[in-house]
């Protein structure tokens, strides 16, 4: 029986076939300074020490003592013991105190948020696992999980949904929402979509052979007591029904193993699945044996129920319905170029029957009163999980989330989740350091959940589906009903979700445990991508958080000042940051303007950095390497934040760009490429110039900032692929692709009534009639059927 589970033909790619792909796709070569290690840190976070929260506590006292030392002992002396100092001076001045407030402000938010994750690291017990098997045991509500997927590689799509498909829960159910284009031309994106489209059906049926052994095995286990007597029930088991329990446990483990040796592990993140995903799996149930087997040695048993809960817990793994949903291909549903709308088409038809209807050109989907009627039935659940195509979840990820949302004290909390950690083992060094500010980043969110600030993070979040009934804006576009569920107006619509979410009432909770992961940009073209998207948005929804306070004081709500600075810091952070060092840059201060407090104030946040990295396995010098991380992402978050202002300005929606997940370079516009460039070239002349002023506070600072940003250049972008990127940018400058000019096609004149296009014409009607009004009679008399 064992055996011909695991022959099952869809199962995995097989290690010692031949591969299909190019040698250069195989892995990426591994660089200097890169990541050695692949094991990912613990799921659960270490407890803080007493000594590291009161050292905490101390950060941000000297960060608030040095700022305001500052302020008396510099700015406002400098104004009382120079009150004819000039306007100038004045204005250098107040500029001065302002960028150098704002960036400590920053810095505190990140202690204060800090500070938050510690407490709750402190406070939180894992829940233990009998708890969530009886929890689930007579379970009848369910969890779908929506994967939007647009022009992913087929290898990165099918981890994801196998890391979702093996998913502990009583009813669960994974939809691919394929966002490709339905009919493509080329011959690579036609294979490509079509081994997308098979993904689903693939996995499904690989688990179906283990899916009908724990099914029979349970209902085998019930029939096997349904008509015992109730004192019966009460004794424990035989041994005989502990060693089919046993026999049970082994087939399901030797199903995962075999899956896992089945594998191609072509780079860190495959490893990562095979390693935490399959096996971490195939480990837990194998510590389920090894109790199993300890209590026939002992001659004893786990209880009836208990037994039922285990049988129960392989029915959770193995049942899954796999599902692929297209939006484009028909013609009712929002084609809007945004990951938001593409979960937001397939969430408005949960819950209904859809009948098919063709039209011209296009199917659109209409309700179905009968069930005869419908073509398309889309079951309703009380839980969504929006998942990223190239994020992965660890096994008991829905279990412990849906569990947490339905405890006592938690039945308004709308969307729960881990923020993402980031895959070890990266092999270049940009990754390495990108990753290390994701798993910073991880703390800070677990910290503003401490202080009621969370923020929805998309990559992996679980929804209880009521909520966006709440927050649902319904629309008629061209005749058709469109539901906005999770607002596009941005590209960080999850952001803004999150203050609608609050303005009905809700709330928003971060898990404070290591449950999911998510790529990172390999290469500096795919990251900048990414951080120009995250720098775009965070000014438009400001507005939206203003209105929300003011309702929650109108309604008598009590709102902590500190959870609306860290809201604050974080939609608007980046604006001021970036401007706030730019300024520092290229603005010559005066000497008077600099003192230690300055670089006191900032040293508490730098300690907390390097304390934070090190727990999470990189290293304190990276405090370093983050800072010339962030000089040469400098051009990339201004343009992000300048995108928001034009946005603003024009009102028009910034179409949803993709990072790039390609095993080879993403070239970087020459742009961002130059800039860094240009910094350390200005901070060299500013070098310069403040050694024959002897203004040897610039002089610091400016050498810091050209040694790290140099640093960096050749660290994670590269000298070599520099010239390559500029050489691009300038050859797609200087050539134009002629743009053809569509053929003046005269309107088809119809010459019988066999010609005519009637559906069209009953359909749409007169699609010409604005420019025919303006064409007068002749253009009626040539369409006018003779």
């Amino acid at each position: 029986m064992t055996d011909q589970l695991v022959d099952t033909p869809d199962l995995a790619r097989n290690r010692n076939e031949p591969s299909q792909e190019p040698p250069e796709s195989k892995g990426r070569r591994r660089q200097w300074g890169s990541e050695r290690r692949s094991e990912p840190l613990a799921i659960v976070h270490p407890v803080p020490s007493s000594r590291k929260i009161v050292l905490g506590r101390l950060a941000i006292l000297v960060t608030v003592a040095s700022w305001i030392y500052y302020v008396v002992s510099t700015i406002i002396r400098q104004f009382v013991d120079n009150p004819n100092s000039g306007f100038r001076f004045g204005l250098e001045s107040v500029s001065y105190l302002i960028v150098v407030t704002f960036l400590t402000f920053s810095a505190l938010m990140y202690l204060m948020a800090r500070q938050g994750a510690l407490y709750r690291f402190k406070e939180h017990r894992r829940v233990p696992r009998g708890e969530l098997d009886s929890h689930f045991a007579d379970y009848s509500d369910g969890i779908t999980v929506l994967v939007p997927s647009y022009a992913e590689e087929p290898g990165v799509v099918r981890g994801t949904l196998w890391s979702a498909a093996l998913q502990e829960f009583p009813d669960l159910r994974v939809v691919l929402l394929l966002d490709d284009p339905p009919n493509p031309t080329d011959p690579d994106k036609i294979q490509r979509l079509e081994e997308t489209r098979a993904l689903a059906g693939q996995i499904e049926r690989a688990m179906s052979g283990p899916a009908q052994r724990a099914n029979a095995a349970l209902a085998g286990f019930r029939a096997g007591y349904a008509n015992a007597p109730r004192n019966a029930v009460a004794k424990a088991a035989t041994a005989e029904e502990l060693q089919t329990l046993i026999t049970e446990y082994h087939a399901a483990v030797d199903w995962l193993e075999a899956m896992a040796e089945a594998e191609t592990v072509a780079d860190h993140v495959d490893e990562f699945f095979v390693d935490l995903v399959i096996m971490g799996l195939a480990r837990e149930l194998r510590l389920v044996l090894l109790a199993l087997d300890a209590a026939k040695a002992q001659g004893s048993a786990p209880s009836p129920a208990r037994m039922e809960e285990l049988y129960l817990r392989l029915t959770w793994i193995f049942n899954v319905r796999m599902d692929t949903f297209e939006r484009k291909a028909y013609g009712n549903l929002s084609h809007e170029a945004n990951k938001a709308m593409n979960l937001n088409a397939f969430i408005s038809l949960m819950g209904k029957r859809w009948r098919k209807d063709e039209t011209d050109g296009s199917v659109v989907l209409r309700p179905a009163s009968t069930p005869g009627e419908d073509d398309l039935v889309v079951p309703d659940t009380t839980y969504l999980l929006t998942l990223d195509a190239d994020s992965l979840l660890l096994r008991d990820y829905c279990l412990r989330l849906v569990y947490f949302l339905e405890s006592a004290g938690n039945e308004r909390v709308a969307v729960t989740q881990t923020p993402y950690s980031s895959f070890r083992g990266a092999p270049t060094r940009i990754e390495r350091i990108a990753g290390a500010t994701t798993d910073i980043q991880h703390i800070l969110h677990q910290g503003m959940s401490y202080y009621g600030a969370t923020f929805w993070v998309g990559a992996n979040a679980i929804i209880r589906k009521r909520a966006l009934e709440d927050i649902v804006e319904v629309e008629t576009v061209g005749g058709f009903e469109v539901r906005t569920y999770i607002q596009d107006r941005t590209v960080i619509e999850d952001t803004e979700s999150s203050i609608d979410l609050g303005t009905h009432g809700w709330t928003l909770v971060n898990y404070p445990e290591r449950l999911s992961y998510s790529a990172t940009p390999p290469d500096f073209g795919s990251l900048v991508v990414q951080r120009r998207r995250w720098a775009n948005g965070g000014l438009l929804i400001l507005p939206k958080l203003w209105n929300q306070l003011a309702q929650r004081r109108s309604e008598r709500q009590r709102i902590l000042i500190r959870e609306v600075l860290l809201r604050v810091n974080y939609m608007a952070s980046i604006t001021w940051a970036s401007f706030g060092l730019l300024f520092l840059l290229a603005y010559p201060y005066d000497s008077r303007l600099l003192s230690p407090a300055v670089f006191i104030a900032a040293l508490p946040y730098f300690l907390c950095m390097g304390s934070d990295l090190r727990d999470c396995g990189h290293r304190f010098s990276d405090i370093f390497r983050i800072y010339g991380f962030n000089l040469i992402l400098l051009p990339v978050n201004l343009a992000g934040v300048l995108k928001s202002l034009q946005q603003g300005l024009t009102g028009d929606k910034i179409p949803f760009v993709r990072t790039p997940k390609v095993k080879d370079r993403t070239a970087a516009p020459a742009i961002y490429v130059l800039i860094p460039y240009a910094i350390v070239a200005f901070s060299v002349l500013t070098i310069w110039r403040d050694v024959q002023q002897q203004n040897w506070g610039n002089v610091a600072f400016a050498s810091l900032n050209a040694v790290l940003a140099m640093t960096c250049i050749q660290a994670y972008i590269g000298i070599w692929n520099s010239l390559v990127d500029v050489f691009l940018g300038t050859v797609n400058w200087l050539y134009v692709t002629p743009k053809s000019k569509a053929p003046q096609v005269s309107p088809v004149v119809p010459k019988t009534a066999e010609e005519v296009d009637w559906k069209s014409i009953l359909y749409h009607g007169d699609r010409r009639l604005n420019r025919d009004l303006r064409g007068g009679t002749d253009r009626r008399r040539r369409i006018s059927l003779r």
